[in-house]
């Protein structure tokens, strides 16, 4: 009996092991197939619940990573800005470009001809005009200068609680007209005007009228008087620039200055005015660029002597109608007040603006 039972026992497990063999084989069948069609393991895997809604919606990947979108954000603050210097300034530039190459008449219109003649004609008939301007802005821009800086200073350390008030007064002349200040001038400046009394009685004009700068006994339609206009209306744009540099300079600077013994005029000329050279060289600027192109001065304090080549490019577009030749003149202007700006700052040593 015993006998039979292992005999069963022993039956039983060669047909387990024998089935186990074949459930072995079917499952590596099945995935050797699996394989073969690219489907990976053939062992079943649940799969995940899918939600009703559909598929699960796929997320585009961003157009600029956060670090190259951090660098561009400088540029689109000044997209307003770079659109409008194109638009206002660098468009009307090109178009006066191609204005100073162009031949003809108002009747038959003017055509591109590449006619690079006008710019030597222009600058060989109307260079007294050139020479003129760079003068009288020259002239205006040092006389700015010394009376402006004074003032600037007065403001920046001596003016105390009256420093709103001066500034006023300096502002306040911008509220009114450029050209109701500039006719406000031939009233001051006119023959039976204080001005003249009070030069006549010092004998000033006849020192004047020797130097060449005025004529007789009268200051308006001479030289000096378009000098003065120029003077008295760019003399804001000095003061400005003198007084914020002036404004940075710490004062202890000027105490430690003392403290070795230095003189004021020492102090000024050592310590004050180097500090103060970059509102300098930007007054400087600010005065002598306008004041080269300025015509209303010219025009309304001087004579026929006195026209600046302001005068002569409004007259060649509003006049005489010779566009070809006021375009040169605008353009061979720009050139000579960029280079006289150029080498002004690169001598001038100012580190904010070279």
């Amino acid at each position: 009996m015993s006998v039979s039972r292992r005999a069963a026992r022993a039956g039983l497990r060669s047909r387990a092991a024998t089935k186990e063999r074949a459930v072995t084989r079917e499952a590596r069948a099945l995935e050797r197939a699996g394989t073969e069609r690219g489907e990976g393991t053939a062992t079943a895997t649940p799969e995940a619940p899918r939600d009703a809604a559909g598929p699960e919606p796929v997320q585009k990947p961003p157009l600029f990573r956060p670090a190259v979108r951090k660098r561009l954000v400088p540029y689109w603050l000044l997209l307003p800005g770079i659109l409008w210097l194109l638009i206002f300034f660098a468009a009307p530039l090109i178009y006066q470009a191609s204005t100073s190459v162009q031949t003809g008449s108002l009747e038959e219109g003017f055509k591109v001809t590449w006619h690079v003649q006008t710019y030597w004609e222009a600058l060989s008939e109307y260079y007294p005009q050139f020479l003129r301007s760079v003068l009288y802005a020259a002239t205006a821009t040092v006389m700015c200068l010394v009376l402006g800086y004074p003032l600037a200073y007065l403001i920046a350390f001596r003016a105390g609680r009256w420093r709103n008030l001066v500034m006023i007064m300096v502002i306040a002349p911008f509220f009114t007209s450029f050209l109701i200040r500039t006719l406000a001038w031939k009233t001051i400046l006119s023959d039976s005007g204080p001005v003249v009394g009070a030069l006549n009685s010092l004998h000033l004009l006849d020192v004047t009228s020797y130097l060449g700068i005025t004529e007789g006994q009268r200051v308006l339609a001479t030289p000096l008087a378009v000098v003065c206009g120029l003077t008295y209306n760019f003399l804001p744009f000095m003061i400005l620039p003198l007084y914020t540099s002036l404004e940075r300079i710490d004062p202890r600077l000027h105490e430690a200055a003392g403290d070795l013994y230095a003189r004021p005029v020492t102090t000024f000329r050592k310590v004050t005015f180097p500090l103060s050279m970059p509102g300098v060289v930007a007054g400087t600027l600010l005065t002598f660029i306008p004041a080269t192109g300025d015509y209303i001065n010219a025009e309304l304090l001087g004579s026929a002597d006195q026209k600046m080549v302001g005068n002569v490019i409004q007259s060649q577009f509003l006049r005489v109608l010779d566009y070809p030749t006021a375009a040169a003149l605008s353009f061979i202007l720009m050139a000579a007040i960029l280079t006289m700006v150029t080498v002004y700052i690169r001598k001038s040593g100012t580190e904010d603006l070279v």
